[in-house]
């Protein structure tokens, strides 16, 4: 059994509702490519790259799964586009209804044209460590070779205001997940 991080986000409504129930609702998406066992909390955070638009709403699922990590970004992908996005249609950072990325899957370091695990932005980005650290601190990032709290603590120190960015929601749906 393989175990995949996965970050998932939104700022724009889908057929589900508001992102925090389209958050819900893709995390039992994702119980049907394996199993859930664990998620954070939701967090509000501010866009990254085009600030023209509405906050996210973003978390981090820990799954297990048999799939091999081809098979679970098409997976993902298939999971996005129930919920409305197009990727052909958008562009970079801009606004979306549902973002489902592969943070780690076990241990393993890939690189090809369409997938990168680690996710190559992570160490950047507070609205991912944050959500990451609330339920795996320890765990190691095998390309970086420091933990998701140390990626967490480095952020901060170079950069305080990052987690001015990351507030904890409090959504009930999601946790009765």
């Amino acid at each position: 059994m393989n175990t995949a991080y996965i970050g998932m986000g939104g700022n724009q409504a889908s057929w589900a509702g508001e992102p925090a129930e389209t958050l819900s609702r893709a995390l039992l998406g994702l119980e049907l490519l394996g199993r859930v066992v664990s998620h954070s909390s939701l967090y509000s955070t501010d866009p990254v790259g085009f600030a023209d638009q509405p906050r996210f709403v973003n978390a981090v699922a820990a799954l297990e799964t048999e799939l091999s990590p081809t098979a679970l970004l098409a997976a993902l992908l298939e999971i996005e586009r129930q919920f409305g996005r197009d990727r052909s249609a958008s562009f970079a950072n801009g606004p979306r209804t549902l973002d489902l990325d592969i943070l780690f899957f076990d241990d393993l370091e890939i690189s090809t044209g369409e997938l990168k695990i680690p996710h190559p932005r992570l160490a950047e980005r507070a609205f991912v460590l944050v959500p990451l650290a609330e339920i795996v601190p320890r765990l190691l990032d095998p390309s970086r070779g420091e933990t998701v709290e140390q990626l967490l603590s480095r952020l901060l120190n170079h950069s305080p205001a990052e987690l001015d960015r990351v507030t904890r929601v409090e959504y009930e749906g999601w946790l009765a997940q």
